[in-house]
């Protein structure tokens, strides 16, 4: 289960009754024109040409946007928005390792990096347990 916004899930209703007119020779989700699981290169050639499209990337060989940055991104603004306490932390990083479809929550650990509001909450949690203040 994927909580959506509701103008995804109408988007991905729209998207399977499309779909359903192909055929569903495939168990994947987004399949290509024939009725097949997408190949990564083309997913990678659409994304590139989609992000020079609107001038977040130069040309090949030009650094730009990654498509796994869409995830990265995701995780630490979610982490981000995560109340301070360790329990909270803990169950939402078990919760974000579940919705990333990891099968292990130390595989989620490799999408985090330092950010300003993570670091800040960090030190304060970390100036917390040095002063006594955290169980």
């Amino acid at each position: 289960m994927v909580p959506l916004h509701e103008t995804t899930a109408l988007a991905l209703s729209a998207y399977l009754a499309r779909r359903s007119r192909i055929g569903d020779s495939d168990s994947t989700f987004f399949i290509s024109a024939d009725g097949h699981r997408l190949c990564y290169d083309t997913v990678m050639s659409v994304f590139l040409k989609l992000v020079r499209s609107i001038g977040l990337r130069d040309g090949p060989g030009k650094p730009g946007p990654r498509i796994h940055d869409l995830r990265h991104t995701f995780a630490v603004r979610s982490l981000e928005q995560c109340s301070g306490d360790q329990r909270s932390v803990a169950r939402h990083v078990l919760a974000l390792s579940t919705y990333l479809g990891h099968a292990h929550v130390a595989d989620t650990y490799w999408y985090l990096q330092a950010t300003p509001i993570l670091t800040t909450q960090i030190a304060a949690a970390g100036e917390a347990l040095f002063s006594g203040d955290q169980p």
